[in-house]
């Protein structure tokens, strides 16, 4: 009897976890639309749905002894009944509270399913501020007995009900069902994604059989048109043994006569194959079409199961904007419209991470802070727009625009320069439209400061790479003071994709077809050679033309220039000519994913398995483009450095304490930089004037000079006004990462969120 109610409990516990994060999504929703400051009736009845929504997730939490939910969602209601009666006027510290409230109570859920308490210091904490803010006293004695308070008992009654609560994951299909007047109707079914994802898996097998019906087809087709030249033959030879057989008459020549009978009888046999080859022909041509009808319904149906509206997506977005935008003293709001248009669950998941840079990007380089939009005569509040909406081809497009500042071409431009990514007069040749691609690059940004959450450049590099690996485009647009708007293409489905075949150094490689811009054909007398390097003049553009094969690492590199098949590969605003052997074909393509170990190679995104049975490597155009780029030019080689030895890096180290000093010194040495250590900002300047440096990594909280008053001197100083300064500190609010931006540095490290691995990318970037 213990394990059935052991196996009740969970699957009670798993049920609860699915509503318990309806009711958080709700209660988040109502805050941050009573943080606009709606109409007073709006406003009425917001307040009164998060109520409901506490209460019940306070009652479902008493059901399964989630005594640490139970006892922050009646705070929640104590807040909330205040505001009711207009006992409580909400302000700006009181949404904060009821924020850091839910966001305890997502942990909660998120990582105790099984009915462990969350720690009670933290709730106390949370109730505490809750009930001062409601007006009575956190009555902490009754919160630790409700804590240690024992399971309910589970009853037979109630474990009958609950067996049909629910599974233990997850997605919500549509399932129609006929009314009946003894049974309740119902239109849903909860089905595990595992399931759902195994089922997908089998349906996409079923396309190999449609590629396969298609080959098979092809042979047939062959076979046929081998039939008919061996027939056309034979129309030409048969006056021949026609004579032979009025020849073998008057002579009767018994070894003709048995030679122009097996000529009659292969004749007639032949005839026969050919009746049955157009029999087959037939067949497989009703097979084929039939086959590739049923699976393309059958895919279709299982991709529509597995699709989700936008609103899945996007529904934790207005939560992180208010966190992110708190965070730097802005205010934004976000509008989303074209939430309801489904697209594959596996793009949503994957588009995740690339929204969350893109917003973060969106509100630390766009959105300005209320005083400056004041100044503009801009509302003080920033708007972000998303704008979803249904594009030819299958495809979805995605609007995300802001109505911010803009980016600045020239700091943009002067970026690039300084970071090596252009040179000063390649930059001065470019468009504001081809400057602006750049904002791609990895490594380019325009924040005057490295933090946590920006400066970096690579948030929008990961954006492109992540929509271009999922078959989409991503191009952006900017207005000085107007704002910036980036606009994506996908597709609504990842399970196939149309690619062409082609051959390289005697291999096949598949590439998706909505990368390839051209496929044209050259002449050796067409190649020329611009910066010692191999170049085709295509539409007025001069592109970089290279191998497919020596990208692929597959042959040697030729002394001749390649000749033959060009394909233009377009990547990120970027064009490349690449020369394969021959082009097979375009057709549908069935992706298959690498598993580990091969789940990141160069150059290749996955694999396919052609109509033959031959697995065919689908190459990743956006690396094949990064990787031309790098045959580009040869690194520079000072001739005063010896072959193989390369010239270290100085670093001084700042840092008052030994323990936090010697770990640093021992991570810069390990990655092989040259460390000089000091105690304070005041040793640290007398060290910078007796020696060199390439980079100065410093603590901010020091006696005698402090970080910011020493990154102050070293601006201050003509001979070091250049040189790079990384602040790592414990200090982690807002104000002191402006005031490292005022005083000058280059990065703000904190050491809550430090890894080694964050400041040595931090210090590649910076020299």
């Amino acid at each position: 009897m213990a394990g059935k109610n052991n196996a009740f409990m969970k699957r009670l516990l798993s049920a609860f976890s699915i509503e318990a994060d309806e009711h958080v999504r709700n209660i988040t929703a109502g805050l941050i639309e009573l943080e606009k400051e709606p109409e007073p009736q709006v406003k009425t009845e917001i307040i009164e749905t998060v109520f409901r929504e506490a209460h019940s997730l306070k009652g479902a939490a008493r059901a399964v002894n989630r005594t640490d939910i139970e006892t922050v969602c009646r705070s929640i209601e104590s807040v909330f009944s205040g505001l009711k009666s207009r006992q409580i006027e909400p302000a700006p510290s009181t949404f904060d509270t009821l924020h850091q409230a839910v966001d305890m109570l997502k942990e909660a859920i998120r990582s105790s399913p099984v009915g462990a308490a969350a720690d009670g210091d933290t709730i106390f904490r949370i109730a505490e501020k809750l009930a001062k803010i409601a007006g009575g006293e956190f009555q902490e004695e009754q919160a630790i007995q409700d804590l240690q308070r024992s399971p309910p008992k589970v009853s037979p009654l109630s474990e009958t009900d609950a067996t049909h609560s629910g599974s233990e994951l997850p997605v919500i299909e549509t399932v129609k069902t006929v009314p009946s007047q003894k049974q309740p109707t119902s239109d849903t079914v909860r089905i595990s994604m595992e399931k759902l994802d195994s089922l997908l898996r089998q349906s996409e097998e079923l396309l190999s059989l449609k590629l396969m019906a298609d080959r098979h087809l092809e042979d047939v087709l062959a076979l046929t048109h081998l039939f008919g030249a061996w027939d056309k033959q034979w129309l030409k030879i048969y006056p021949v043994i026609r004579e032979f057989r009025r020849l073998q008459e008057k002579r009767d020549n018994l070894h003709l006569s048995k030679l122009l009978e097996f000529g009659e009888l292969t004749h007639d046999n032949m005839k026969a194959l050919a009746s049955r080859l157009a029999e087959l022909r037939s067949t497989a041509d009703h097979d084929r079409y039939a086959t590739g009808l049923m699976v393309d319904n059958l895919l279709d149906d299982v991709k529509r199961i597995l699709m989700l509206p936008f609103s899945i997506l996007f529904e934790g977005f207005p939560k992180v904007m208010r966190d992110l935008s708190r965070d730097q003293g802005k205010e934004a709001e976000l509008s989303i419209s074209g939430e309801e248009i489904e697209i594959d669950r596996r793009i949503l998941e994957e588009m995740r991470i690339a929204f969350i840079h893109l917003l973060r990007n969106t509100i630390d380089h766009g959105i300005e802070k209320p005083e400056e939009r004041l100044k503009k005569n801009k509302p003080p509040r920033g708007i972000i727009k998303i704008f979803v909406s249904r594009s030819e081809g299958n495809k979805v497009d995605i609007l995300l625009s802001d109505d911010g500042g803009g980016i600045d071409l020239q700091a943009l431009k002067e970026t690039s320069v300084k970071r090596g990514i252009l040179s000063t007069e390649d930059a001065d040749k470019l468009t504001d439209q081809e400057m602006l691609s750049l904002v791609f690059q990895s490594g380019v940004s325009t924040s005057p400061i490295i933090t946590d959450i920006s400066g970096r450049g690579l948030g929008l590099a990961i954006v492109r790479e992540k929509i271009e690996n999922l078959g989409g485009q991503i191009s952006m647009e900017t207005r000085r003071q107007r704002g910036t708007a980036f606009r994506m293409n996908l597709p609504l489905t990842l399970t196939a994709f149309r690619g062409v075949l082609v051959t390289a150094a005697e291999r096949q490689f598949v590439i998706p077809t909505a990368n390839v811009g051209r496929v044209v054909g050259i002449r050796r007398e067409e190649i020329k050679t611009v910066e010692n390097r191999d170049t085709l003049s295509f539409d007025g553009f001069t592109l970089p033309l290279v191998k497919l094969a020596d990208i692929l690492e597959l042959s040697e590199n030729d002394t001749k220039p390649p000749i033959g098949t060009v394909l233009v590969l377009e990547s990120g605003g970027e064009k490349v000519g690449f020369c394969v052997d021959d082009i097979l074909s375009e057709q549908e393509v069935l992706i298959k994913n690498l598993g580990y170990p091969l789940y990141r190679v160069r150059n290749v995104s996955a694999a396919t398995i052609l109509g033959s049975g031959k697995v065919v490597p689908v190459l990743n155009v956006y690396d094949l483009v990064k990787s031309a780029a790098k045959t580009a030019s040869l690194p520079y080689k000072s001739p005063s450095t010896p072959k193989g030895e390369a010239v270290k890096k100085s670093v001084l180290v700042v840092e008052d304490s030994i323990t936090s000093r010697m770990l640093l010194k021992n991570i810069l040495e390990t990655s092989g930089y040259l460390v000089t250590t000091a105690v304070d900002g005041i040793d640290a300047m007398t060290r910078l004037k007796t020696e060199q440096f390439d980079i100065v990594v410093s603590d901010v909280d020091m006696p005698r000079m402090n970080g910011f008053n020493l990154t102050e001197k070293i601006r201050g100083d003509k001979k070091l006004a250049e040189l790079p300064v990384v602040l790592v500190t414990a200090l982690d609010s807002r104000e002191d990462k402006e005031r490292g931006i005022d005083v000058g540095a280059n990065a703000y490290i904190v050491k809550s969120s430090f890894d080694q691995s964050n400041l040595l990318e931090t210090m590649r970037r910076l020299i």
